[in-house]
């Protein structure tokens, strides 16, 4: 059971796993850099430490972001959206953001080049 604060845990909406989206975003540029998933475990030690802590749905386990990397999240702000199924991370990024090397999990793919 997780030591979220009950009136955050009753605010959030999960879906049907019990998760809600998290967008990470570095502080000071707004730059989004990840989205992952988090539950109440996560976005509790995520809260109480400000280390970036998700839950890995492949693994089925918790992960801090740069714990075997190095590319840590140092987290300033949490905020939730007016639906309750975001959490919004405002961090400082340290190395890259994403697992294949990228600065951002956006950097690959535009699908719609900006004008």
């Amino acid at each position: 059971m997780s030591e979220l604060d009950p009136k955050i845990a009753g605010r959030l909406k999960r879906n049907a796993d019990g998760l809600v989206a998290a967008i990470a975003q570095q502080r000071g540029t707004g730059e989004v850099l990840m989205m992952a998933w988090m539950d109440d475990e996560a976005l509790h030690r995520t809260l109480t430490t400000r280390r970036a802590t998700y839950f890995s749905r492949s693994r089925g386990t918790y992960w801090v972001k740069g714990e075997t990397s190095g590319h840590t999240q140092h987290v300033h702000e949490v905020r939730l959206d007016c639906d309750g199924d975001t959490v919004l991370l405002s961090v400082d990024q340290e190395g890259a953001a994403c697992h294949t090397g990228d600065h951002t999990c956006f950097d690959a793919d535009v699908l719609l080049p900006a004008d």
